[in-house]
């Protein structure tokens, strides 16, 4: 215990940790990418294929398979002193196998604050806590000087094609939108990702159709697609990474949404 330390993961659970853990899994990007912002260059050992930034890291550092795909003999061969993931986007019956070998700490991330708290977490859990504080207060200044758009303008927020998906409630996307002032016209569907089609978005008076570049990389001929089958909505191409990754990426978001506002803000004048 002398050389372990406590701690509680987003989910409730007690994890023992080395004190500076040195060989470290990341099982999820916005989370990996931020280790490396935290200085964690060597004590990352291994990352998932969708770990994409920082560039240099995805082509050298160990893969060990998708967030859904984890390759568990290679993790456990790998001896991780620390694995970090997430409850959306790694499966519950993989988690459980790793945490009866390793220490796993689990986010659950649907708010900003819940983003916040991990990057504090991971800061104190890893020896970087000032580091975390620094990136926290950017973070969070970037969004006190946010400014939301002029009336509610109702919008969807799709994530994939054929079928259309939207981001729904209880989503860390939503949380994003609602930052940004927009209203989210699937708020009402069960689902936290629904599946929508066009007449619905229309009986919805959806006014604006944001397509997300990941996990569907919605491109030109989408738009060109939608519009020719009868949406009404303007649509607009937006940054998936900086409406769902929850990690440090978010220094960026807040001044990308405000250049979102504003585009959104002219085309309604128009």
């Amino acid at each position: 215990m002398d050389n372990q330390r406590k701690y509680t993961d987003q989910m409730g659970r007690e994890i023992l940790v080395p004190i500076k853990p040195v060989r470290i899994i990341s099982l999820v990007p916005s989370q990996t990418e931020l280790l490396y912002d935290l200085g964690l260059n060597e004590e990352v050992l291994a990352q998932t294929l969708f770990c994409i930034h920082p560039e240099w890291a995805h082509q050298s550092k160990t893969r060990i398979g998708g967030t859904k795909k984890l390759q568990i003999e290679k993790i456990k061969e790998l001896k991780p002193d620390l694995i970090i993931g997430n409850k959306e986007e790694n499966l519950k019956e993989q988690i459980e196998i790793l945490m009866n070998k390793f220490p796993v700490y689990m986010s659950d991330i649907q708010n900003l604050d819940d983003a916040l708290n991990m990057i504090s977490d991971i800061g104190i859990i890893c020896g970087k806590e000032i580091e975390a504080n620094l990136i926290i207060e950017e973070i969070k200044l970037g969004f006190t000087e946010l400014h939301q758009t002029e009336n509610k303008k109702k919008i969807a927020y799709l994530i994939w094609n054929e079928p259309l998906m939207a981001a729904g409630h209880d989503t860390f996307i939503n949380e994003m939108l609602v930052k940004c002032g927009f209203e989210n016209v699937l708020l009402q569907k069960e689902s936290r990702y629904p599946e929508t089609n066009i007449i619905e978005l229309n009986e919805l008076s959806a006014e604006y159709v944001l397509l997300s570049s990941e996990p569907f990389p919605f491109a030109e001929k989408h738009i060109q697609q939608l519009k020719s089958e009868g949406l009404k909505a303007k649509i607009i191409l937006v940054d998936g990474e900086l409406f769902s990754w929850y990690g440090s990426r978010l220094k960026f978001s807040a001044s990308y949404f405000k250049q979102l506002i504003q585009q959104i803000n002219l085309l309604h004048e128009s």
